[in-house]
């Protein structure tokens, strides 16, 4: 990779002036001069915010730089003033070389116009000529992959095909340096991966590139750096890996306390528990929505006879973490109450992935828990403890609870807090689909 620099960011900085009613707009428009005509101290009418401050960095030649940080944090701003689109208030940026870039859905597109009128339209845009366009015209065509619909009005299209055609003319057009914002979600999967391929030729051709996204697998996988944003400012920059991790906390967890203890809790050393942990439960109140990680988007129904209070969750011993990594040692420890007489319960857990797909399921009365079967007496309160090793691929996954009796052929709920518990896995590069396998790979020579 070359040391030359294609982007040089220093002090950036772009305000906003806020004005709390409309006539306070006329009036700052007015009145300021005419008491500076009088000598006077002028009146401010408007409060300022700053969606970015004071942010630097640099991008080299041929380096893909991350740019991540929750919704609200200035990346869509940096972007828009890096590519021209917006004014900053302070600081400067330098750029080097033709920059395209993915900023919104469709952006530069007249909807009114074909795909193709489009592809000529907005390539011309880029600097290129006609010559240059109809010779890259049958390369745009092939890659975005939408057959007969680039004779048609892109209002047509839909939200997936409109990204296809935009991506396509931005990275034939051999930038110097490439600006993707969260284009890229609408794709399909293999679309991304097509996507990505193209990013990985264009880096390689010497092409910089800004890659905004929610997704930290693609950070990690992607980029040689990353900057993380919160609140406008830079929070973090360096390593993708460690920089996510930085994400993740501000996202789930490191700044949020756990509750402090009250007479209510009590503290069990579950047996054959990790080391130096101890699952804080409460056995006298549901003070499940106040731990970290609980999903208040939970769905929860059942008939009320039996209530899931409390839940502990650690990894390798750290209860509660923001993030877990693959093959740590989860463990699981939850509390509950018994509000009537049951019948052999029966206590399930299941693992879903954010799409609702089921990864991992099991109850009490498939693992044969005789603890849990013999429970059930009026007023009881009982806790039970789950243990496995987490071989989840990087991602998001929801874990959901619940107690139930069967009768006869039918399962009656009595409380299901269904996807109650986030959990986030972090990026690996060692495997990629569901979960880890642990495979093992040899290969040996053969003598002929």
């Amino acid at each position: 990779m070359s040391s030359e620099i294609a982007v040089k960011v220093e002090n950036l900085g772009k305000c906003y002036q806020i004005y709390n009613k409309p006539n306070d707009r006329l009036k700052q428009s007015i009145i300021p001069r005419l008491q500076r005509l009088f000598g006077k101290q002028p009146k401010q009418y408007f409060r300022e915010f700053w969606a970015l401050k004071d942010v630097s960095f640099e991008v080299k030649k041929g380096e893909t730089v991350g740019i991540i940080g929750r919704n609200g944090s200035g990346k869509s701003t940096l972007l828009q003033m890096v590519c021209g689109t917006l004014l900053p208030t302070s600081g400067s940026i330098e750029t080097h070389g033709r920059i395209t870039a993915l900023l919104e859905l469709g952006s530069g597109f007249n909807p009114e116009f074909t795909g193709r009128e489009n592809v000529y339209m907005n390539a011309s845009i880029l600097g290129l000529s006609r010559e240059e366009i109809d010779d890259k015209f049958d390369d745009i065509l092939s890659f975005a992959d939408i057959g007969d619909f680039i004779e048609q009005p892109v209002k047509t299209y839909s939200s997936g095909m409109v990204v296809r055609l935009a991506f396509a003319v931005q990275s034939q057009v051999s930038p110097d340096i490439l600006i993707v914002d969260e284009a890229l979600a609408v794709g399909d999967a293999k679309f991304q991966a097509k996507c990505f391929n193209q990013l990985k030729m264009l880096k390689d051709g010497g092409c910089s590139i800004l890659l905004v996204t929610h997704s930290s697998e693609q950070i990690v996988t992607h980029c040689n750096s990353a900057l993380l944003l919160e609140n406008g400012k830079v929070f973090e920059a360096g390593e993708p890996r460690r920089i996510v991790n930085y994400y993740m906390d501000l996202l789930f967890g490191k700044e949020k306390k756990a509750p402090e203890a009250t007479p209510l809790l009590t503290t069990t050393k579950c047996a054959d528990d990790s080391p130096n942990h101890e699952a804080t439960l409460s056995y006298s109140e549901d003070v499940f929505a106040t731990r970290p990680g609980y999903n208040p988007h939970e769905y929860r129904w059942g008939d009320g006879r039996a209530s899931i209070l409390d839940f502990d969750l650690s990894a390798d011993g750290e209860s509660y973490p923001s993030a877990i990594t693959t093959g740590q040692n989860i463990i699981l420890t939850i509390s509950f109450k018994f509000l009537d007489v049951l019948v052999r319960p029966i206590l399930g857990i299941t693992i879903k992935t954010k799409e609702g797909v089921t990864v991992y399921g099991v109850n009490s009365e498939t693992l044969d828990v005789d603890a849990i079967q013999s429970l059930g007496r009026y007023g009881q309160i009982a806790y039970a403890r789950a243990s496995f090793c987490c071989r989840l691929a990087p991602g998001d996954y929801f874990i959901s609870l619940g107690i139930a009796t069967r009768q006869s052929e039918d399962i009656i709920p009595h409380d299901r807090r269904y996807d109650a518990i986030h959990i986030q896995v972090r990026p690996m590069t060692t495997f990629f689909g569901l979960i880890d396998l642990g495979l093992e790979l040899t290969a040996k020579e053969v003598a002929l």
